[in-house]
C-alpha cells in the first residue's frame, strides 16, 4: 500500500528533541515493515525548509539552510519525492470548489489532490481531522497512534 506522509509527520521524524519523535518513528518502521511505500511531494519539502529555517521564536526549528538541506536529503532518501504534474492543479481547482476550502486548508487540498492524481489512497498524518472533509474521495487519514496501537 501507497502512503503520502504529510509535513507535521516530517518535521517529527526530522526533530529528535520532540516528544513525538519516537511514536513517529516507530509509525514509519511499522509501514515500512509491511511493504508499504511512503511518499512525499515537493510541497511538503517545501513546507519542511520553511519551519526548519524558521526561528524557534516563530515556531520553527531555527536550522541553517545548510543543516535544513542536510536533513531534506536525509528525507528524501527514505520517503520518495513524486514529481509535480499539471493533473494536479487541475484536481486541487475541483477540490476547493467542491469542498469549500479556504485559507491554509488549501495545502491540505493540494495534498488531496496529488493523492488522488496517484492514487493513493492513505496519508499519514497527526492532524487527521484536516482530512475527515476528503472521506467521499477515500481519503483515509492515519494518525501514528493508530498504528502502534495495533501493533500492541
Amino acid at each position: 500500500m501507497n502512503y503520502l506522509v504529510d509535513t507535521n509527520i516530517l518535521l517529527r521524524f526530522a526533530d529528535r528533541t520532540h516528544p513525538l519523535h519516537p511514536r513517529v518513528r516507530t509509525a514509519i518502521r511499522i509501514l515500512k515493515q509491511a511493504n508499504c511505500t511512503l511518499q512525499i511531494v515537493p510541497q511538503n519539502c517545501a513546507e519542511f525548509w520553511n519551519v526548519v529555517t524558521r526561528p524557534a521564536d516563530r515556531n520553527g526549528l531555527g536550522l541553517t539552510p545548510t543543516d535544513a538541506n542536510r536533513l531534506l536529503h536525509l528525507i528524501e532518501r527514505l520517503f520518495p519525492v513524486l514529481p509535480d504534474v499539471p493533473e494536479i492543479y487541475a484536481e486541487w481547482r475541483r477540490l476547493v470548489v467542491t469542498f469549500s476550502v479556504s485559507g491554509v486548508q488549501v495545502h491540505d487540498a493540494r495534498l488531496v489532490a496529488v493523492m488522488n492524481v496517484n492514487r493513493i489512497t492513505h496519508i499519514l498524518t497527526l492532524n487527521t481531522a484536516d482530512f475527515g472533509r476528503y472521506m467521499s474521495e477515500e481519503i483515509v487519514p492515519i494518525h501514528p497512534a493508530m498504528l502502534l496501537k495495533d501493533s500492541l
